[in-house]
């Protein structure tokens, strides 16, 4: 269950993420993020680490100093920030291990967060309608049974010609404004959203109102009023969309699922938890991704060579840059991992970015490198709660990055690499922007 740190200025609005209620993180008014991490050596036995929280140390897509530096045994004890003693999975035999097992729960009402969050009281409420990732089987077993048979890689492949035709569009519209832009707002952005318009059915006529609103609740500059109120508006929407959907059904997943016996406010959580766990994720990649590539020209230039790597460049990224990270699990029982007694009640936080980058399961780890067999990464997690939706993000991603390194072959980097505002305010990692340039023909 990723979490989301807390901001400094606002209360974070209560939406849903990949796995878990939001949350927020602390950075300064210039985006750099501030030193709130706690001394991770310890002089004695019984005081164990907290989680660092700052990501930027130097390299935008390396995990932080301070978790490499934790990361020398797989599985230690970690203070959490109500005073919680639980552990910190960094190996990636051990995070697998336990997102695999069932005597680790995803009930919120069961986690500790490893940071403070402001606002958010002492006990976490259970998971809200809809919000599968907060909960174990049965009822887990129940809303995934539904879902699972929708978001099939043969399914996902069918929507991969309107993946191209809106790339198609965004570039068009890149070059016509350029030659230069920002990506976030041209292309990472409106690829995902409008492919959960094509995936909830949302008509044409309101994709302008949905697509309002999901800018709001993600933009990092809004206050919390203005994301909470964007949120009740989507919402809201959804719950209307639910209604269409049952009066005339479409070829979309939610006019699929009123054939069901989800109620009309599981539908509305459902499609809700789709768009954050969909949309924010990808965009971020594709953003985030484009920086990595244009930072390692080498491998930028053997993906433009053969586009035939993208799916192979695709897994790859998602392994170096682990934008969303950690997961949370509680023990439901003792169980044993690594040689160590993880005692029921306690917290585990599984490190996505570490796991990723553990040299015993991939060699030579901080290197991006395309032709790297990087099948068995954890960004979309593992186990029952493995993302539903990550065959659409792969045909997204593996559809932009070759289509944008086609279209504009001189494109680079509008300012330097240092000047790139980082998202670090977030449990999803990437950039607020991301300024491109290109020679114009």
């Amino acid at each position: 269950m990723p979490y989301d740190p807390p901001d400094t200025d606002t209360t974070t609005v209560d939406s849903p993420t990949a796995d878990t209620p939001t949350a927020g993180s602390t950075t300064t008014a210039d985006n750099t993020t501030a030193d709130t991490t706690t001394e991770i050596t310890t002089t004695a036995a019984e005081e164990p680490p907290t989680l660092p929280t700052g990501r930027h140390t130097g390299c935008p897509f390396d995990p932080p100093a301070e978790l490499t530096a934790l990361s020398d045994r797989p599985l230690r004890r970690l203070r959490y920030a109500d005073g919680h003693t639980g552990h910190l999975a960094t190996g990636h035999a051990a995070a697998r291990a336990i997102l695999a097992d069932p005597r680790f729960s995803s009930r919120y009402e069961l986690l500790h967060m490893p940071v403070p969050v402001p606002g958010m009281p002492a006990e976490l409420p259970p998971a809200p309608v809809g919000d599968i990732t907060g909960l174990d089987a049965p009822e887990h077993t129940r809303y995934r049974r539904l879902l699972t048979g929708r978001f099939t890689v043969r399914r996902m492949r069918q929507l991969t010609e309107r993946v191209e035709r809106f790339t198609a569009e965004c570039l068009d519209a890149m070059e016509q404004a350029g030659p230069t832009a920002d990506l976030v707002e041209a292309l990472a952005q409106p690829v995902p959203a409008l492919m959960i318009c094509e995936l909830l059915g949302v008509p044409y006529a309101d994709r302008d109102r949905f697509q309002s609103q999901v800018a709001v609740i993600f933009d990092q500059a809004a206050d919390a009023e203005a994301r909470g109120g964007a949120y009740a508006g989507l919402l809201q929407y959804l719950n209307e969309l639910v209604l269409a959907k049952r009066a005339e059904p479409t070829d979309d997943l939610l006019s699929d699922l009123t054939a069901s016996d989800l109620t009309d406010e599981e539908l509305a959580g459902i499609g809700g938890l789709l768009l954050a766990a969909g949309l924010d994720t990808t965009a971020n990649m594709l953003a985030l991704g484009t920086f990595a590539l244009l930072s390692n020209p080498d491998q930028l230039d053997a993906l433009r060579a053969d586009p035939g790597l993208a799916g192979q460049a695709v897994e790859e990224l998602l392994r170096y840059l682990s934008v969303a990270d950690p997961i949370l699990r509680a023990a439901l029982e003792d169980v044993e991992v690594e040689g160590e007694t993880i005692r029921a009640g306690e917290t585990v936080t599984v490190s996505v970015q570490a796991a990723n980058r553990d040299p015993l399961r991939f060699p030579d780890p901080d290197r991006l490198d395309i032709h790297r067999k990087a099948t068995g990464h954890l960004s979309f997690g593992h186990g029952a709660h493995q993302c539903l939706g990550q065959q659409l993000a792969r045909v997204e991603m593996a559809v932009v990055f070759p289509a944008l390194l086609a279209r504009f072959p001189t494109l680079r980097l509008a300012v330097p690499p240092q000047e790139v505002p980082l998202r670090e305010r977030s449990n999803i990692y990437g950039v607020i922007s991301l300024p491109v340039t290109w020679d114009e023909a």
